[in-house]
């Protein structure tokens, strides 16, 4: 486990299970206007995809991320903070985690999307090296029926890795 999770106690990095997708919803429903629905996580798990939850050792979750692996790289789907637990540390944590998985399997590059609109998450990837490479448009659902577009982000992984392409 990370030095990061070490250091804030306690802090069990754990395979997701549909036994906790209550837990896991309650969060994604406090964060997120549109968030994943049972459904989308039940899909993941059953598609094998790497899930895993952040608990302290009473057992509460505090986070969870879900990726998908690629030929030589990772897409990161979903990584969330309970709001009391933001700004802690967590996520940087559970992307160092995701990152030591990701060189293991031997992945090139890291990828996610983040919503326009969502600097504050847009600003904690650049910071831990990701580099913005595009846009989606229309890709996340937006209020009133619209849509918004995503900044589409890639950390490389390996030393020369954007040479490969």
């Amino acid at each position: 486990m990370s030095a990061v999770l070490r250091a804030q106690g306690g802090l069990r990095r754990e395979v997701m299970t549909v036994a906790d997708l209550d837990a896991v919803l309650a969060i994604e429903d406090s964060v997120y206007e549109f968030p994943w629905t049972r459904g989308n996580f039940i899909d993941s798990l059953a598609a094998g995809y790497s899930a895993h939850t952040l608990r302290s050792t009473d057992g509460a979750l505090y986070a969870y991320c879900v990726a998908m692996a690629g030929v030589q790289e990772m897409h990161l789907l979903n990584l969330t903070v309970a709001p009391s637990r933001q700004h802690g540390g967590l996520a940087r944590g559970l992307l160092d985690e995701l990152v030591a998985q990701c060189r293991a399997d031997g992945a090139l590059w890291l990828w996610l999307e983040v919503r326009e609109s969502n600097r504050r998450a847009r600003e904690v990837y650049r910071r831990y090296g990701f580099t913005q490479v595009g846009w989606r448009r229309g890709y996340y659902p937006a209020a009133a029926g619209r849509r918004e577009d995503a900044c589409v982000m890639r950390l490389p992984l390996t030393e020369g890795c954007d040479a490969l392409e």
